[in-house]
Parts: structure tokens; C-alpha cells; sequence
């Protein structure tokens, strides 16, 4: 389990996210990441625009952690973000999910 400090940091709530979204999430039944999830974000300067590269397993939630960098980006920076998916039935899904 993270430290006590950093347990806050789990929760998607504390990430400066609008209500919108974080019941976006919530109704989906995110409400935290996982430990490894919350430490990529707080890497070096990722949330600043700087690069990061990770690996997990398959179904493993990597993709949430792709969604709250771009989210985060484009609500603070009100630029375009391109999110590039590897099959049609997934960027259908996603598309229906963002909008």
C-alpha cells in the first residue's frame, strides 16, 4: 500500500479534475488508481508536457493513466491532443467515452 502522504494520491479526486469528469469516472466505477498508476503521473515533469514512457500487462490500466495526462494537458493548456489507438473498436469506444 502507497505511504500514508501519498495515499491521497490515489484518488482520482485529488487531481485537480472538473466535478464532470471525476463523475465521468466515478460512474464507471473509477474512483482511484493504482499505486504504479499515481507514480507515473507524479514522475519527473510528465505533467508538465514532458515525455514518459511505461509498461503493464494487458488490462492492467495503462490507458487511464494516458486519458489523465491528455485531460489534464488540454484543460490547462486549452490545446488539442491526439490520442492514437490500436484498433477501430477501440477508438470507437473511446471516442464515445471522451465526448
Amino acid at each position: 500500500s502507497a505511504p500514508e502522504d501519498q495515499a491521497d494520491k490515489l484518488l482520482l479526486a485529488s487531481w485537480g479534475l472538473p466535478k464532470a469528469v471525476l463523475e465521468k469516472y466515478h460512474s464507471l466505477g473509477v474512483v482511484q488508481m493504482f499505486e504504479w498508476q499515481a507514480e507515473c503521473l507524479m514522475l519527473g515533469q510528465v505533467l508538465e508536457g514532458k515525455n514518459l514512457v511505461y509498461s503493464a500487462p494487458t488490462s492492467a490500466g495503462k490507458t487511464l493513466v494516458a486519458e489523465l495526462l491528455i485531460l489534464k494537458r488540454v484543460l490547462e493548456t486549452r490545446k488539442k491532443a491526439l490520442l492514437i489507438l490500436p484498433f477501430v473498436s477501440v477508438a470507437k469506444e473511446k471516442k464515445c467515452y471522451l465526448q
